[in-house]
């Protein structure tokens, strides 16, 4: 046994030069240092396949929007000269600012009924998350319009509105006519509808997230306040960032709906100056125009934001970075 081990552990005798089994083929060997930086420096081109019918189905949508422009653009009955006179008039704008401030304040009160809609949902009573669960039920299955006439004529149930506190004389009351104006009418309906999709959406976000993370961050000394803050948060943003972003622009052009309240907004404003001069279709494409232009705002807006919120998904922000090194500089040659 001794001697088979010695016979094992033998070294290879060295091969002499002339021997064809000691010439290495070059396939092994590799490319050269110089072949690998010549072919980094130029990388191979990419052969782009034909499809005819794409550069057909081109043509044809490029035709029919062209048509389609060209149509709009001669139509006599639609007088663009009136949409160009009510584009920046003062009235338009005043229904346009409306419309910002109904879509402004109604989305920060559904996102803040939202994260605390979501927090009840979560706990462990039963009796809240069935509370949460039936205001989702009501919220979401009630069509907004109907939401907004209820808060609108919520004088028919209650006349008055009264607030006081218990065991005192203290109290302080008001015709409900009073307090809820055709502009609160529109905050409530706009806000507590938005609220019950916002309260899904944070929920999503705080299931995305595994409650295994929480207790790697409480376990390497973090606060739960700050595994919270740096550890859960970020991740949830980035799961409720995007349906949030699409529910406001899905609340800006729902806030159009105050019309029929008698709300001040900007779709209320073109159909009072229609019904004046009977421009309907220009002061229907002035209302487009506007509506379009801050859903362009918002979606830009959301694009940077997601932006912000992945750039620590891979350690930070590479898109900024240094270009890649042609000269494989750097680089092990062992690897």
């Amino acid at each position: 046994m001794a001697d088979e081990r010695r016979a094992f552990s033998a070294p290879t005798p060295a091969r002499s030069a002339g021997d064809p089994q000691a010439e290495v083929p070059a396939w092994a060997s590799g490319p050269s240092d110089a072949r690998v930086r010549e072919l980094a420096a130029k990388p191979l081109d990419v052969q782009r396949r034909h499809h005819p019918g794409q550069w057909v189905s081109a043509a044809i949508v490029i035709g029919f929007v062209a048509w389609l422009v060209k149509t709009l653009a001669e139509n006599k009955l639609i007088s663009w000269s009136t949409v160009g006179h009510y584009l920046f008039s003062p009235d338009i704008l005043h229904g346009l600012l409306g419309t910002l401030e109904l879509t402004g304040v109604s989305m920060a009160l559904a996102i803040v009924l939202g994260f605390i809609l979501a927090a009840l949902g979560a706990s462990t009573n039963p009796v809240l998350v069935w509370f949460v669960r039936g205001y989702v039920w009501i919220f979401r299955g009630v069509p907004l319009i109907v939401q907004l006439l209820a808060w609108y004529n919520l004088a028919l149930v209650f006349p008055v509105l009264a607030i006081g506190l218990p065991f005192t004389s203290w109290h302080l009351q008001s015709a409900t006519n009073t307090v809820v104006t055709p502009f609160m009418a529109a905050i409530l309906g706009l806000g507590l509808h938005e609220a019950a999709y916002m309260a899904e959406i944070v929920r999503a976000g705080l299931v995305a997230v595994p409650h295994g993370q929480t207790e790697a961050a409480l376990s390497v000394g973090l606060t739960r306040r700050q595994a919270v803050r740096t550890v859960v948060l970020p991740q949830t943003l980035r799961v409720i960032v995007p349906p949030t972003g699409n529910q406001l622009v899905g609340l800006l052009k729902a806030s159009a709906l105050v019309y029929v309240i008698g709300g001040v907004e900007l779709l209320t404003t073109a159909q009072r100056i229609y019904s004046v001069n009977f421009e309907v279709m220009a002061l229907l494409i002035v209302a487009s125009i506007w509506y379009l232009t801050v859903v362009s705002v918002l979606t830009i807006g959301q694009h940077f934001l997601e932006r912000r919120l992945d750039r620590d998904r891979v350690g930070g922000d590479r898109s900024a970075g240094p270009a890649a090194n042609p000269d494989l500089t750097g680089i092990d040659p062992q690897l």
